[in-house]
């Protein structure tokens, strides 16, 4: 995947955790009880497109924060 990319989504996916008021802790704790074994210090590597997401990941954090995959995969600003 390409980096630039990676690294919006991630930020993408900070901005609505944020906006949501809901920590790296919070949220990967919910992503585990949903079966999505994932851990903080992953997700905060998610967030500055240092790891990859994965399907899986991607559906959970959605449904999660309540958000849309356009929120999740926007590129414009």
């Amino acid at each position: 995947m390409n980096k630039t990319i990676e690294k919006r989504i991630g930020n993408n996916i900070r901005i609505l955790r944020e906006k949501h008021k809901i920590t790296q802790e919070q949220l990967s704790a919910k992503l585990q009880i949903n079966g999505c074994d994932i851990t903080r210090s992953a997700l905060a590597k998610i967030e500055v497109g240092q790891r990859h997401l994965y399907p899986d990941e991607i559906i959970l954090i959605k449904k999660i924060l309540n958000v849309s995959y356009d929120e999740i995969f926007q590129m414009d600003n």
